[in-house]
Parts: C-alpha cells; sequence; structure tokens
C-alpha cells in the first residue's frame, strides 16, 4: 500500500514543511480539502499570521 506525506509550501519555492508522513491517500485529499490549509481560504487567527509572516502558503501532498 503506498502512503503518502503532507507538505506546506511558501511562496518561496525553496521553502517547505512536512507536516505529517505515513497517510493514505484519502487522508491527504481530506486534510487538503480543508479551506484552512491555504493562504487564500483560512480564516483562523494562526493561518492570517502565518500568511502575514511567510508570505503566500498552502499545503500539498507527495507519494512516499
Amino acid at each position: 500500500m503506498s502512503t503518502y506525506k503532507i507538505v506546506r509550501f511558501f511562496q518561496d519555492h525553496d521553502n517547505k514543511q512536512t507536516l505529517e508522513t505515513g497517510l493514505t491517500l484519502e487522508q491527504v485529499e481530506e486534510h487538503c480539502a480543508d479551506p484552512e490549509t491555504s493562504w487564500k481560504t483560512c480564516t483562523s487567527a494562526e493561518g492570517q499570521a502565518r500568511t502575514e509572516k511567510r508570505g503566500p502558503w498552502f499545503d500539498g501532498w507527495y507519494k512516499e
């Protein structure tokens, strides 16, 4: 069975952060469908503060 990891990508393409590993495809798709996983759609104070500090960002995934 394949596993996947969630990665947060920032405006500076060399700057990314692995958030979770060892997930199923359904888990990564569910995570990335959440509006709080992109600077364009997040409404939380935490997400907005991240955008102010680091610029545009979004969560994506890779097959491990």
